[in-house]
Order: structure tokens, then C-alpha cells, then sequence
């Protein structure tokens, strides 16, 4: 089995994959810029976490808030801004279908979006970030199952 915040990275993968606007270009973190024939896609990766000990002693309880960001890339001469709104409509009808990604977490909400143009390249590229925040639960000596 694999860490709580790795099945939570999961799930929110598999629930914004098959979007209208993105469909199945949806990737895990990336090193390289996404290619034309990708694009408009999505890109999930954890950016940090911080946690709380909710009972004291030995197995103790943790409360994590895990911080993840959706990238959504476009290209695009006009109209990027309604697509990036388009896959933030669609982004969020497919988040909160589940706030729980299938009981891994207590809760799941989109906190922030920005967006950013690139203008390199023979068209210009747009980024939308979501900010997403999970709030999860673990004991202390079982960070694979959330409780």
C-alpha cells in the first residue's frame, strides 16, 4: 500500500481525468514543458503539507492538510481566459462530486486559482493554478490508512 498523500494524489488524478475541455491529458508532476499535442491538459503534484497531533501518547492521531496544485496549461491567441474559467468549472463539478476521494479524506476544497501567460513560442501559453487543500487523517504509525 502506499502513503495516504500518494492515494489522495491519486484519486484527485483519477477524478479530473475525462474532463470535457482536458480529457485524459491529465499527468503526475512534470519535468519538461507539456508538448502541443497535450494540451490543454492538467498537471497534479503535492507542494506541501503540514500536520497537527490530535491525542497524546503512543499511536497518536494526526491531522494532515495537504496542499496540491492543478496546473492547467492552454495555448491560445484569444479566448484563453474562458477556457481556463471552462476548466475551472469542470475542475470543480468533478472535486466536489467526492470531497472525501472515496473516504481518504474529511475534506477537499479548492482555496485559490491564478493565472499566468507565456508569451514564447509561436502561440502564447496560459497556466491556471489551483490551490487545493485535503484534510486527512492518520495514526502516527500507520501513514497508509486514512481514519
Amino acid at each position: 500500500m502506499a502513503h495516504v498523500r500518494q492515494q489522495i494524489r491519486n484519486a484527485v488524478v483519477s477524478a479530473i481525468t475525462g474532463l470535457t475541455t482536458t480529457g485524459s491529458r491529465v499527468y503526475r508532476h512534470r519535468l519538461y514543458p507539456l508538448a502541443n499535442a497535450n494540451l490543454p491538459g492538467l498537471v497534479v503534484y503535492t507542494d506541501e503539507e503540514s500536520t497537527e497531533y490530535l491525542t497524546m501518547g503512543s499511536n497518536r492521531t494526526i491531522q494532515h492538510t495537504l496542499s496540491l496544485k492543478i496546473e492547467a496549461y492552454v495555448k491560445a491567441v484569444q479566448d484563453y481566459d474562458n477556457i481556463l474559467d471552462q476548466i475551472n468549472v469542470e475542475i470543480s463539478d468533478a472535486l466536489s462530486a467526492d470531497v472525501t476521494l472515496g473516504n481518504l479524506a474529511k475534506d477537499t476544497q479548492i482555496t485559490a486559482f491564478s493565472a499566468a501567460g507565456e508569451a514564447d513560442g509561436e502561440q502564447p501559453a496560459y497556466i491556471g493554478v489551483f490551490q487545493v487543500q485535503v484534510a486527512y487523517m492518520t495514526k502516527e504509525d500507520d501513514q497508509e490508512t486514512a481514519v
